[in-house]
């Protein structure tokens, strides 16, 4: 069992083909406990078509057989799949339970949607679980997630004991919306009671002071991080510093923090300052930071295209040409953008570029309506970033 949880931990893959493979040879592939260990471990290793074959296969299910496999299908990102696996456990009169129910609220919140929210709420309520410390915060943290910021925040005030995670999921919810003073607020009312802060919520109030705009704040809690809890910043938290210095516009000093970083700095980071120097135009630093990106992710389209829009937006057109004519060399492809919306129970995506949905035409026919209202209203589309373009397309993309 072990050897299990360590190779799930690590997400090797050849490490759990072997152990895949022991499990066989030594007939443990009947026992209840070990399948579900390797149900978990392939949905950590990201193989979940694998571990759906082990449960289908699976003569006796429990409850925890049910959780691992909707917890795998909803960390992956399969979030159908995690709903309809819980429907049919229902089906089959298996009672959820609190661990049930995290899951299931945390596939939900995937969607964004605040009917979904509403729905999977009412579900808690019904089976009496959300008198569960856990499933009241994953309910904040759904409620957060959809913008429902006046909803997480009434549940999180009416919550009689209140978790590290809880407190974290508020913060976060507030900063990610712009309400940076009330996040400032709970952390200190955090740090008043018994509860301290750990480095998830020190990411949490830099990246609200991020949002906002309270660069000093900011500054002040990374600070504090290290001198008054002894928490060594990570990856995260340096990345967090440097959207904080050059959402703001410094950019200068944004570089000069990574580059007396006492770790090698990571792709987040660099991410983050590509950001940056693409809402600021800065082309020199911009460079900089994409050269050490290609290094670090080489086959990442998206900061292919950052760097080509901000050459773009300079009006530096042989190096948008450079840049593409590399990514086409290299087969790079950047993952297309998509949006969803829900619309009478269901969830629609849409992809940017495709005219796949069956109601593409009324869709395009009315956006054209609202681009003459938009345009009345005196909106000028922004085309510095197009080249070799006609006029009416620049327009329209």
């Amino acid at each position: 069992m072990a050897a299990l949880h360590a190779c799930g931990d690590s997400g090797d893959l050849a490490r759990w083909q072997f152990v895949h493979k022991l499990v066989n040879e030594l007939g443990l592939n009947h026992d209840v406990s070990v399948m579900n260990s390797l149900i978990s471990m392939h949905c950590k290793c990201k193989r979940v078509d694998i571990a759906a074959e082990i449960f289908k296969n699976m003569k006796e299910k429990t409850l925890v057989s049910w959780n691992v496999m909707i917890l795998g299908y909803a960390q992956n990102g399969q979030i159908i799949n995690a709903l309809n696996h819980f429907r049919l456990m229902k089906v089959q009169n298996i009672e959820p339970d609190s661990f049930t129910m995290v899951s299931i609220i945390a596939a939900v919140t995937e969607f964004s949607t605040l009917r979904q929210a509403k729905w999977v709420h009412g579900l808690a309520t019904r089976t009496c679980l959300d008198k569960n410390v856990f499933v009241k915060t994953a309910l904040v943290d759904m409620y957060a997630k959809c913008g429902a910021i006046t909803t997480a925040r009434k549940l999180f005030d009416l919550m009689d004991e209140r978790h590290i995670t809880t407190w974290n999921a508020m913060i976060d919810g507030c900063g990610t919306h712009g309400y940076g003073m009330e996040a400032i607020k709970l952390f200190e009312d955090m740090e008043a009671g018994d509860i301290k802060p750990n480095n998830i919520t020190f990411l949490c109030i830099i990246s609200a002071c991020s949002h906002s705009g309270f660069v000093e704040e900011g500054y002040q809690y990374f600070s504090k991080m290290k001198k008054d809890y002894r928490i060594e910043p990570t990856m995260d938290h340096y990345g967090a510093m440097v959207d904080l210095l050059g959402r703001s516009g410094r950019l200068t000093k944004a570089w000069d923090f990574i580059q007396n970083m006492p770790v090698e700095p990571g792709i987040n980071v660099f991410g983050a300052m590509l950001g940056a120097c693409k809402i600021h135009k800065n082309v020199e630093l911009a460079e900089m930071a994409a050269s050490k990106l290609f290094e670090l992710n080489p086959n990442d389209g998206g900061y292919y295209v950052l760097l080509a829009n901000i050459y773009a937006s300079a009006s530096m057109w042989d190096k948008v040409t450079e840049i593409r004519s590399k990514m086409e060399d290299r087969g790079i492809k950047k993952t297309p953008g998509y949006s969803s919306v829900e619309l009478e129970n269901e969830v629609h995506t849409f992809y940017s570029g495709s005219s796949w949905h069956s109601d593409s035409k009324k869709i395009y026919d009315f956006f054209e309506i609202l681009i003459e209202k938009i345009k009345d209203a005196g909106y000028v589309p922004a085309m510095d970033t197009m080249h070799d373009v006609e006029d009416d397309l620049q327009e329209q993309m």
